[in-house]
């Protein structure tokens, strides 16, 4: 009973507020890393060019939301016991009459609407009919609506009008993470601002001051590799803060922060990479093994290696360094920008981004992310591709492994096949002393778009050439240049192909546009209508009319020219048509 008693005397410890809210900025002031966007708001604001429709696009966590009731609370801002009307302002130097509840999304006047959840066109509808009335108590009427992207299209139509010519009393901002998403008709009626990604060091900085805020403990290098992995996600940023914060108990270091997110320590990265592009791949997976065995997934192990390729070749290009970066891993970047080739270092970052996707979708990502390594690293002493060409130019045919720009004296002791093969075929060429030099065959020359597709039948390229008759619409054509508009259907990378194959059918460079113009329908749809209204044409024909009539379960399959049956069967049968009964001919 005395236990009861004291639970019902007892004062319940009050909830935990996730930093991300407890910390959202109310001042723009308190705003981080976007100083261009404020300065234009608050020039506009002073001067009265205050817009009717603003659209914020970013990437999630920058603060989009969050800048929305910002704007709101500067346009409805009344000072705290002031009857007049200042008008609206950015320089708010107290809470006012409307700010509480517009922070907090609970004010009449300040409508909040997720598009995801209210995508269609009775929502807009609802929305429209309620933009007619005065705002209860506020100066304007504000509508946020977060992720406008994913309003429908009916939606976006039925907006329209009202965005064109909204009541003085309206304003709209619209928030997006996919702003390609948003027709143009609706962002050509909006002031836009894109908020930046946050950098890593005004982010470490901001984390710093959340930290002492809180009363507790981090290490400058954790803080830093917390604002590396939230991308320039201010929200992403403190939620892992938070997680850190109560995972080391008051206190955040470097070694927990790795624990937490999965990652490797950095100069164990550096030395990873340097094993496998040694060529050595039974080192590279025992490391790799080990750092798995100590918490660090595959597949950020995978996207680990491709930053440090990312960071080496930042200082064989630009000689810039990673500013999250310690004084070794900017040692060992550039120890390996000195004795690594920049096409060496390309083809490891290609190998990377192809080799992450394959372990994040593999039932088994360790031992996808060991086959990422030993392809990399037998691809290590391989040449590059101006090397070979440089050596079979001369004769001397692609050399020993070691030779592609990959790290010298490290190769484990195995032989490539790839490797030796182009020197094994330069070292026995046939002898051509005593035979006539081969006339070259002449190059293909379209004149039209109809002789390009031949040129592709004619090429066995049957794939390209389907893809030019059904899935592309013509706009214009002359040779050298070609303008198409692909349909939906089409590969993205039709129109790189296209030029790639041209050049060399063709001898010169095509330039190959894609269009915004709608064009031709695609010669396939022509060839069908075409067919199609030959077929009628000949349906009204007296005598076909006369057959048809004969056989009322029959249909015309084709029409052909009398011309080019005369050469096969005589005139006598060129002249007759083609019918099908019950799927067989009569």
């Amino acid at each position: 009973m005395a236990n009861t008693a004291d639970r019902k005397g007892s004062t319940p410890a009050p909830g935990h507020a996730a930093l991300a809210r407890k910390y959202r900025p109310k001042l723009f002031s308190e705003l981080i890393g976007q100083d261009a966007m404020v300065q234009t708001l608050r020039n506009a604001f002073s001067s009265g060019r205050i817009a009717q429709a603003y659209m914020l696009t970013g990437v999630r966590g920058v603060g989009k939301t969050t800048t929305a009731r910002l704007i709101a609370r500067a346009l409805n801002y009344v000072p705290p016991g002031d009857s007049g009307d200042a008008g609206p302002t950015l320089d708010i130097v107290a809470e006012g009459e409307h700010c509480r509840a517009i922070l907090e999304s609970r004010h009449l006047d300040v409508i909040e609407m997720d598009a995801a959840s209210h995508t269609g066109i009775e929502d807009v509808r609802d929305l429209i009919d309620s933009a007619q009335y005065k705002p209860n108590t506020a100066r304007y009427k504000v509508y946020i609506i977060d992720e406008v992207h994913m309003l429908s299209k009916q939606a976006f139509n039925g907006l329209l009008k009202t965005l064109e010519e909204p009541p003085e009393h309206v304003k709209f901002i619209f928030a997006t993470t996919e702003v390609r998403k948003v027709p143009v008709t609706v962002l050509s009626r909006c002031q836009r601002f894109d908020l930046r990604r946050i950098d890593i060091e005004p982010l470490t900085e901001h984390l710093a001051s959340i930290v002492a805020q809180e009363g507790a403990e981090a290490e400058t290098g954790a803080l830093m590799l917390i604002a590396r992995a939230a991308e320039g996600s201010v929200r992403d940023a403190l939620s892992i803060l938070d997680r850190a914060i109560a995972f080391g108990s008051g206190k955040v270091e470097a070694d927990q922060v790795r624990g937490l997110l999965g990652l490797a320590d950095r100069g164990r990265i550096f030395a990873l990479l340097e094993t496998v592009l040694s060529g050595n791949a039974g080192e590279a997976l025992r490391k790799l093994g080990t750092l798995t065995a100590d918490g660090a997934e595959p597949a950020q192990i995978v996207t680990d290696l491709a930053d440090a390729v990312h960071a080496v070749t930042l200082v064989k290009a630009a000689d810039a360094s990673d500013p999250a970066a310690s004084e070794t891993e900017r040692a060992s970047a550039a120890d390996l920008a000195a004795r690594l080739s920049m096409p060496v270092l390309a083809r490891a970052w290609q190998m990377l981004l192809k080799g992450h996707e394959e372990v994040r979708g593999s039932p088994r990502p360790l031992a996808a992310a060991d086959m990422v390594l030993v392809r990399l690293a037998y691809a290590a002493d391989l040449p590059t591709p101006a090397d070979l060409m440089r050596r079979l130019s001369d004769g001397s045919g692609a050399s020993a492994a070691g030779t592609g720009g990959a790290l010298p004296g490290k190769t484990a002791p195995r032989q490539s096949a790839l490797a030796n093969a182009p020197e094994a075929e330069a070292a026995h060429p046939p002898s051509t002393a005593d035979q006539e030099p081969a006339a070259a065959a002449p190059l293909a020359n379209p004149q039209s778009f109809e002789d390009l597709i031949a040129l592709a039948a004619e090429k066995r390229d049957l794939k390209l050439k389907n893809a030019l008759t059904e899935q592309v619409r013509l706009v214009r054509f002359r040779p050298g240049h070609l303008e198409l508009n692909p349909l939906e259907s089409a590969s993205k990378e039709l129109g790189q192909e296209l030029m790639r194959k041209l050049k060399v059918w063709t001898g010169r460079v095509w330039i190959v546009v894609v269009s915004g113009e709608e064009g031709a329908p695609p010669l396939g749809a022509q060839r069908r209508a075409r067919e199609a209204r030959e077929i009628e044409d000949i349906r009204q024909h007296p005598q076909v009319k006369q057959v048809l009539a004969q056989f009322p379960g029959a249909r015309i399959a084709a029409v052909r020219p009398a011309a080019r049956e005369e050469a096969a069967s005589g005139p006598d049968e060129a002249a007759e048509e083609e019918f099908k009964e019950d799927g067989t001919d009569p």
